[in-house]
């Protein structure tokens, strides 16, 4: 079953950000995830595929 996810969602990874927040917001979905950490709001650019295979779990809003 594919994950949908949406601009606004929070997922969890699997590894921590350096400030310790394993929280992240959705802010862009294409290709590329655009996610912002919940802990500093440090913004990140990741690939769809790695976004996908380290989520733990999505939080809908």
């Amino acid at each position: 079953m594919s994950r949908i996810y949406e601009p606004g969602d929070i997922v969890c990874l699997k590894k921590k950000h350096p400030c310790g927040a394993s929280e992240w917001e959705i802010l862009r979905v294409g290709t590329d995830f655009r996610l912002k950490c919940t802990g500093c709001g440090h913004q990140i650019m990741l690939a769809r595929r790695l976004v996908e295979k380290n989520t733990k779990e999505i939080k809908k809003i």
